[in-house]
């Protein structure tokens, strides 16, 4: 497998951590975003991906897009250890409900490619991008609380006691929530999942910080 990805990148962290948890080997293929106008937009990379967006996953001559995508294909390709879409319907309706929470409704208006357009299309300064970006991630996580706060189904995880889905997402927003200093002290559920996540070494390895193009 080649994981095509960036360190930055809260899509192509989330397949960090699921490859993790399956305890799968990859090989990463760094794609910088912001180097030379951003490699996601040269030729190379444009024949893996022309929607010129990180992650990308290559395995046995097929390409995969679309961070949700691969990692529900890692999840049923490789169905132990662990499911990261257990239980019952509901129980997997559920945990998708709090995962595209955040990569549906929180991650894509809050985007590099977005944050770019405001300055160069808008001429939205640096603090005017900022304060743009905590806007949406902290009333999107204030709805993650909601969910996660006043639901039994709620455990040591996301859901349960062990690791799905909604956990993969969950960690890569609050990192940026945090480098981005939003305020996250009215969430104490998500605080204490995204800190019991980052306690397990699947989550661990797949930090920005630990990767091999980490700046």
């Amino acid at each position: 497998m080649k994981l095509y990805t960036y360190f930055r990148s809260s899509a192509a962290y989330r397949v960090r951590i699921a490859l993790n948890l399956k305890g799968l080997d990859y090989h990463p293929m760094p794609v910088h975003l912001a180097r030379d106008g951003g490699e996601h937009r040269g030729e190379d990379y444009l024949a893996v991906n022309p929607a010129a967006l990180v992650p990308a996953l290559a395995e046995d001559g097929r390409v995969l897009t679309q961070s949700m995508a691969i990692i529900e294909y890692l999840d049923e390709t490789h169905p132990a250890p662990p499911l990261l879409l257990p239980g019952a319907p509901t129980d997997r309706a559920r945990i998708r409900a709090i995962a595209q929470a955040i990569a549906c409704d929180i991650h894509p208006i809050n985007n590099l490619r977005v944050l770019q357009y405001l300055g160069r299309e808008f001429g939205v300064d640096e603090a005017g991008r900022n304060a743009w970006y905590r806007h949406w991630v902290e009333t999107g996580l204030a709805v993650v609380e909601k969910m996660l706060a006043g639901d039994a189904r709620t455990g040591a995880f996301c859901h349960g006691d062990t690791p799905t889905l909604a956990d993969c997402c969950l960690v890569p927003q609050v990192f940026n929530a945090r480098r981005f200093n939003c305020r996250l002290e009215h969430m104490p559920t998500v605080l204490r999942i995204a800190e019991r996540c980052e306690a397990v070494e699947a989550f661990r390895r797949a930090a920005p910080a630990n990767q091999p193009d980490a700046e």
